[in-house]
């Protein structure tokens, strides 16, 4: 902490940013804000970590949508997991507890009223650490919810805590997919609870306890498994206003998890009367129309009619255009019944994520990433195949939306210069801004849209390509800044106007740089051709790009120094910095920092994911016309030369940490200054708040020392 201390008091005496790794992981972290039946107040949860107590704070926040006013809620954030609102009331709440005094390794559910928290009534002790709460109100008065966790194969719920103890530490594998991004699979897989809290009876929970909804469905390959891992969580299902039906995803069950991202919803009665049957898998209307890949994010709507999601047509492919659909749902004495296929805005060239009915249930507004921002749009059921939405937002990118009863949208965003900003878009396309952490987190103060541009140039293909340009927050004119060139990740991602506590542009222009963050092929929010058109061209097309993009930089931006610039990249920005390191691009900058990247593609079936790379290097590692060997930066290591930083972390089981050190090996042995930092805590990315701290001030102190910016290198690494 001291040297990190040291090198900001440097930097804070030359006037060289406004924000420090310290103060954008202090900086208090705000979830989305969910709106209470009524639409009046919306609850969100806040958390911050206090580098001088190594401690976190947290708490239940309660926000005004008529005043911006925020309150505390009551609820212990310490005991309180997650919280929902109760339909058919306006403060009436569900929650989870954590903890739970009789169960280890339990939690317990609680029923009560936001504006009298210490009122709440116990009324379930779980044996098991369930997490995802959606709940229903039916017409008896009954309150149906759901959950999930890991089960047990009989169906069971698992508690690790509880779980008998093998005597030896093995693990035993028959089938591909061994393991997944940070887990090692076992035999237990997540699944969705059903359970009753009985009006007549204090909204006790019904005797026949949770059921495991997925118990009974049928499977030759896969194992059926809701919230889909390692990201799913409750949008992964919904259970219908009335509390009869119950929706969920799932991977298909015909195909290993390794080679295939396909996944199906299924549509079951709450009661388990029934199997639950997925409506758009094989020999389905979808399935015949070619939409065969992964599927996410069912909603019911209002009146309980219809169903809705989104599904991708390549089965073996993530970042295929995710499509929005429509289905009729009907319950009767055969069970439920699902007709009325219908996609929606087919001809919308953008990929659809969140996914809201509006109270009518007539429309949906729906969020999708379009040309660097995530925004939000509204698209009619009844709308014709031709019908193209347009954007409601704008500006900041969307991370959430709650629709309020007179289908104003409560809108949770984010940007490049704001951690988290709430407001309410009315009808008429007028905003009221409620709230911005940036005004208000003494952390952030300092920061603003003034130092956010975008420029667009040619791209290898002829197609217009964006790059984002972040300055520093005390930015003078007529002063020149060395460049970050910055590489996004995916490979079919983007770098977007959003904020993070990982990769925050803002923060590496702070240091007293010009960040600029290109967009090449294979970016994703500028339609689907762009982000398709990298498969099985990694090193070609995108190299192209972020080529050109450079000698646009050097040509047009005079504030920014090319000469003594630096450049940065993580997963597929990790393979494209080592793929530069071998190219001529490579020679132009001072240093580079690598993070989690692939070095060795030739090596990449160590990963979990084989239908990832069977899909971008054009087949399988040993069928004839793949690209493995043709992108491969290993066979361009003659031309290694720019000092290198290396990050690779234990538990990133989608790129292992032995790409990361051959290609620390390769540097040292070729005499190129290099260093290697290791988490063995840490998966993909860097979560711990003192890891990011860490990550942060040695990747920072090894770029400001080549670049300029900084004072001489320390001799703290480890020496053998």
């Amino acid at each position: 902490m001291a040297r990190f201390l040291g090198i900001a008091a440097a930097l804070v005496a030359t006037g060289a940013y406004a924000i420090t790794p310290e103060q954008l992981l202090s900086a208090p972290r705000r979830s989305t804000a969910t709106p209470n039946p009524s639409g009046d107040i919306a609850l969100f949860s806040v958390t911050e970590y206090s580098f001088e107590n190594q401690t976190r704070a947290a708490a239940w926040q309660l926000l005004d949508l008529k005043t911006g006013a925020i309150t505390d809620s009551g609820l212990s954030a310490s005991e309180v997991d997650e919280v929902v609102w109760l339909p058919g009331t306006d403060t009436g709440i569900l929650y989870i507890n954590g903890t739970n005094e009789d169960v280890p390794g339990g939690v317990t559910l609680w029923i009560g009223d936001i504006k009298k928290p210490s009122e709440s009534k116990l009324v379930a002790s779980l044996d098991a650490p369930f997490t995802g709460l959606r709940v229903a109100n039916t017409s008896s008065g009954n309150i149906h919810f759901l959950v999930n966790a890991l089960a047990y194969e009989n169906g069971t719920a698992y508690n690790a805590e509880l779980a008998p103890k093998p005597r030896h530490s093995g693990r035993l594998y028959e089938n591909i997919y061994t393991r997944h991004w940070d887990t090692w699979l076992t035999k237990q897989r997540y699944a969705v609870f059903g359970g009753s809290l009985l009006a007549n009876a204090s909204y006790g929970l019904a005797g026949t306890g949770l059921r495991n909804l997925l118990q009974g469905i049928e499977y030759n390959v896969t194992k059926p498994e809701s919230p889909v891992q390692p990201f799913g969580g409750s949008t992964d299902y919904d259970i219908s206003p009335d509390g009869s039906t119950v929706a969920f995803l799932s991977k298909a069950t015909h195909l290993n998890k390794a080679e295939f991202t396909a996944s199906y919803i299924y549509v079951g009665p709450f009661d388990g009367s029934k199997v639950p049957v997925a409506f758009n898998g094989p020999e389905s209307e979808a399935s015949a129309g070619g939409h065969k890949g992964a599927s996410g994010n069912p909603k019911f709507s209002p009146d309980g009619s219809k169903l809705s999601y989104f599904q991708l047509d390549g089965d073996y492919y993530e970042s295929d255009r995710a499509k929005l659909y429509v289905v009729d749902i009907s319950t009767g004495v055969g069970g439920v019944s699902v007709s009325n296929w219908k996609p929606l805005a087919p001809n919308f060239d953008r990929s659809v994520s969140g996914i809201n009915w509006a109270p009518d249930s007539k429309s949906l507004f729906v969020t999708a990433e379009d040309y660097a921002i995530v925004r939000a749009f509204n698209i009619p059921v009844a709308s014709e195949a031709s019908f193209v939405p347009e954007r409601l937002t704008n500006v900041t990118s969307v991370t959430d939306i709650g629709v309020l009863p007179d289908s104003s949208l409560l809108v949770s965003a984010t940007s490049i210069w704001t951690s988290r900003d709430f407001y309410v878009l009315k009808a008429d396309g007028t905003q009221n801004a409620l709230f911005s952490a940036t005004g208000v987190d003494a952390q952030l103060a300092g920061l603003g849209s003034h130092t956010y541009e975008e420029f667009f140039y040619t791209g290898s293909l002829g197609i217009e390509l964006n790059a984002l340009i972040i300055k520093p927050s005390n930015f003078v004119e007529n002063k020149t800044y060395p460049l970050a060139y910055i590489i996004h990740g995916g490979p079919q991602g983007s770098n977007a106007n959003a904020w993070s506590t990982r990769w925050n542009p803002q923060l590496w222009a702070d240091q007293g740089y010009v960040v600029v963050e290109p967009n090449p092929s294979g970016s994703t929010g500028f339609g689907q051709n762009l982000t398709d058109s990298i498969q099985a061209n990694w090193g070609s097309y995108p190299y192209e790009d972020i080529v050109l993009g450079w000698e646009y930089i050097k040509e047009n931006l005079s504030f920014v120094d090319t000469d003594n610039g630096i450049l940065a990249g993580a997963s597929y920005g990790g393979y494209m910095t080592n793929w530069i390191q071998g190219h001529a691009l490579g020679r132009e900058f001072k240093a580079i920092v690598t993070h989690d990247g692939v070095f060795n593609t030739e090596a990449i079936y160590g990963t979990e994911e084989l239908w990832f790379v069977n899909h971008d290097f054009n087949g399988t590692i040993y069928e004839e016309g793949s690209t493995y060997k043709k992108w491969n930066p290993f066979n361009h290591i003659a031309n290694f030369s720019t000092p290198q930083f290396v990050v690779h972390n234990t538990l990133d089981y989608r790129l292992p940490e032995s790409d990361g050190l051959a290609l620390f090996n390769v540097l040292q042995s070729k005499g190129i200054p290099s260093r290697f930092l290791n988490f063995p805590d840490e998966n993909h990315q860097v979560f711990g708040v003192e890891n990011a701290l860490f990550w942060n001030t040695e990747i920072f102190n090894w770029i400001n020392h080549y670049s300029g910016v900084g004072g001489a290198l320390d001799d703290e690494a480890i020496g053998v």
